[in-house]
């Protein structure tokens, strides 16, 4: 932050005051901490699967996007709006470091522990293609070294920051003419990566695009990376759905929010989960119905708003809740915080894995830390460039070179991860991922602690 007293300020400086004291808190106050953080991971679940995926399906449907290049754009981009928001916040209203803390914090969890979540908690072997990854995870691996070499110095420029938005505009153009660029390369290459040629072929084998049914027709299309793209020009492709829920023909409307499910164990979270549900019934229109269909793009926008405010108040929880249990500052910052921040990465990828959709769960885990770049450019760009032009913004690189290294491993990890396990999504890549994640947290701990290296930077009042 900007003070120059050597210390960080406390997460909870960031945050309104709870509604509970210190003492009332530790003398059992606490517990609804608890129970609103676990009400918001309900809530998140239930905007991103009745309002946020159907909405992206739709726009995939419309702009005629595969599955890894929609869960690169769209979908990392209306997950991670809760990093937008901090990032300017962060520039804007509290003038410290907190996006940067907070979306370079988080990058490992959404590298390791997003995967290790869809690997874990999906009974679907998911197929993964080769080039996705390997696009996305140069892009960020390059989006990475820009923000560190630009931090260095602790200033940031109009023109450093203009830069970032110029290496995004470079990845969406590329994901523009993905189909082409992936055709070449697997030409090129194809002779000397023989085992990541059959695994794309297994992949777009058992991918089908959900479309024509049975009934209307002899013909099943099945998608492949060689038969869509951003650019269309089959007449009939709008016909045709890159699927995350398998929906039924258009004709046949969906059912409403407000049935209840027959099991038990979903009637009680029905029951409990009607408050949240009547309230996005009634501010978000479901595309899903046939009504609604053609305001696809209001629904991701609102769902991206409530997304975001829901991931503000489920991290202030949280915030709040580790103060009183005397968890430390650093540890906070890259356990708690982060999990918490990403919350809605990590419940679409894992709903999509599910699915069986595997290149779009890892285009968003990867996408979504590429966009988290771009949220730290646009602020940063907006008060160099139009706000404040007389100088550069002052930022605190402390700890600079261990997230360099931190970052920039997890991503070669991540992929010799998913390369040895056969380019697939299964318990045994989560395992892997998970066995990492807690690897580079109990190392960061222990650099934020001091215990490791050397890091003199405490949190104020300590």
């Amino acid at each position: 932050s900007e003070n120059r007293t050597g210390c960080v300020l406390s997460s909870s400086s960031e945050f309104p005051e709870g509604f509970f004291t210190p003492q009332e808190r530790k003398d059992g106050g606490i517990v609804i901490y608890f129970l609103i953080i676990l009400y918001m991971f309900l809530a998140v679940s239930i905007v991103c699967d009745d309002y946020f995926l159907p909405s992206l399906e739709i726009i995939s449907e419309c702009l005629g996007l595969s599955q890894d290049v929609a869960g690169a754009t769209f979908m990392a981009a209306g997950s991670s709006a809760p990093e937008l928001v901090t990032a300017f916040l962060g520039v804007f209203v509290t003038k410290g470091d907190i996006g940067i803390s907070t979306i370079l914090g988080s990058a490992i969890y959404n590298l390791l522990g997003i995967s290790a979540a869809c690997g874990l908690l999906s009974s679907v072997v998911s197929r993964l293609s080769c080039w996705p990854l390997f696009r996305d995870c140069l892009a960020y691996t390059i989006s990475v070294a820009a923000v560190l070499a630009m931090i260095s110095d602790n200033r940031v420029y109009w023109y450093e920051s203009a830069s970032l938005l110029l290496i995004y505009g470079c990845y969406i153009l590329v994901l523009c003419f993905d189909i082409k660029i992936n055709q070449y390369l697997m030409k090129k290459f194809s002779p000397c990566c023989t085992c990541l040629t059959k695994a794309m072929e297994e992949n777009n084998e058992q991918q089908p695009l959900v479309g024509w049914r049975e009934e209307s027709g002899p013909l099943i299309h099945k998608q492949s990376r060689t038969d869509s793209g951003i650019f269309q020009e089959k007449p009939d492709y709008s016909q045709l759905s890159t699927s995350i829920h398998g929906l039924d023909e258009i004709s046949e409307d969906h059912p409403s929010v407000f049935t209840m499910p027959e099991e038990d164990m979903k009637r009680i979270l029905w029951v409990l989960s009607l408050p949240i549900i009547t309230l996005l019934y009634l501010t978000i229109p479901d595309c899903r119905r046939q009504f609604w269909r053609n305001w696809f793009m209001v629904t991701f926008l609102i769902a991206a708003a409530w997304i975001s405010a829901i991931t503000y108040v489920l991290v202030w929880m949280i915030t709040i809740a580790g103060e009183t249990l005397g968890i430390p500052e650093s540890v906070m910052g890259l356990t708690l915080l982060a999990a918490g921040t990403s919350v809605p990465d990590t419940v679409a990828s894992v709903l999509v894995a599910r699915k069986g959709n595997g290149d779009m769960a890892m285009s968003n885990i990867v996408g979504s830390n590429v966009f988290d770049m771009l949220c730290l450019g646009i602020p940063w760009f907006i008060k160099t460039a139009f706000i404040n032009t007389s100088g550069p913004i002052e930022v605190s690189s402390s700890g600079l070179t261990y997230t360099a290294i931190s970052l920039i491993c997890s991503v070669v990890f991540i992929f010799l991860a998913v390369h040895l396990n056969g380019w697939k999504i299964d318990k045994k890549l989560g395992a892997i991922c998970l066995v990492l994640y807690l690897v580079f947290t109990i190392l960061s701990i222990l650099y934020e602690l001091g215990i490791i290296g050397n890091n003199p930077i405490g949190a104020c009042g300590n």
